[in-house]
C-alpha cells in the first residue's frame, strides 16, 4: 500500500509540472487575447471575441479529447498525405499543456482585459504625450497597475486550472489522478487513494492561495496607504 501512496506523490510532481506549464501558456494567450480585444483593428477584436466565446462555451473535457485524438488523426493524415509511412502519436503531456493553456488563456484574456480597462486611460495618454513609446508605456505604466487589478481573477483561474489537471489522466498522462485510479483498481480500495489525492490538491490550492494573497497585499500596499490618508 505504501508503494502506491509514494507513486501518487511522485505523480503530484507531474501534476505541478502540467499546471505551471499550462499557466505560462495561458498567460501568453491571455495577453495576446486581451491585446486583440482592446485593439482598434476590427478583425483582431473579432478574432479575440470568437476565441473567448468559443473556448468558454465548450467543456474542458471535450476540448482535451478533441486536441488529443483529433490532433493525432490530423497529424497522421498529414504524414500520409506527404507520402511518409508510420504513425504519429501526440505526447499526453504536450496535449494536456496545450489544451489547458489554450482553454485558460481565454479566461486570462478577460481577466487581463478587465484589469487594463480599470486603469484610467489618461495615464497612458499622458505617457505617450511625454514621448514614451507604446511598449515603454505598457511596461512602465500599464503592466504594474494591471497586475494589481488582475490578481483576484488570476488567482481564481489558477486554482481552477490546478484542479483541471486531473483531466489529463483521461489521455494517459501518469499524474496523481491517473495513478490513484491505478492504485484503486489494483487494491480495490478507491476511497483511501482518492482521499489522499484530494488532500494533495487541497495542499496545492491552499499554498497557492497563501502565496497569491501575499502578492495581492504587496501590490495593494500603495493603494491602501493612499486610502488611509
Amino acid at each position: 500500500m505504501n508503494a502506491y501512496y509514494f507513486s501518487i506523490l511522485q505523480g503530484s510532481l507531474m501534476t505541478i509540472a502540467v499546471a505551471l506549464a499550462s499557466l505560462a501558456l495561458a498567460v501568453v494567450f491571455g495577453l495576446l487575447g486581451a491585446a486583440a480585444r482592446l485593439s482598434p483593428n476590427r478583425l483582431a477584436v473579432a478574432v479575440g471575441t470568437v476565441y473567448t466565446t468559443v473556448i468558454r462555451g465548450i467543456p474542458d473535457l471535450v476540448l482535451m479529447l478533441l486536441v488529443f485524438y483529433g490532433g493525432t488523426m490530423g497529424l497522421n493524415y498529414l504524414v500520409t498525405a506527404l507520402g511518409s509511412k508510420g504513425s504519429v502519436d501526440i505526447n499526453p503531456f504536450v496535449a494536456g499543456v496545450l489544451t489547458l493553456g489554450f482553454i485558460y488563456g481565454a479566461y486570462m484574456t478577460e481577466t487581463f482585459r478587465g484589469a487594463i480597462l480599470a486603469i484610467p486611460r489618461g495615464q497612458s495618454e499622458a505617457a505617450l504625450a511625454f514621448g514614451m513609446g507604446r511598449v515603454q508605456t505598457f511596461l512602465r505604466i500599464i503592466a504594474p497597475q494591471m497586475v494589481r487589478y488582475a490578481l483576484p481573477g488570476f488567482t481564481n483561474n489558477w486554482l481552477v486550472l490546478i484542479k483541471s489537471t486531473a483531466l489529463v489522466s483521461l489521455i494517459g498522462l501518469q499524474e496523481m489522478t491517473y495513478l490513484s485510479k491505478q492504485a484503486s483498481a489494483a487494491t480495490r480500495s478507491p476511497f483511501a487513494f482518492f482521499l489522499f489525492t484530494a488532500a494533495l490538491f487541497l495542499i496545492f490550492t491552499s499554498a497557492s492561495l497563501w502565496v497569491l494573497d501575499k502578492a495581492n497585499a504587496r501590490y495593494s500596499l500603495g493603494t491602501r496607504r493612499a486610502q488611509l490618508h
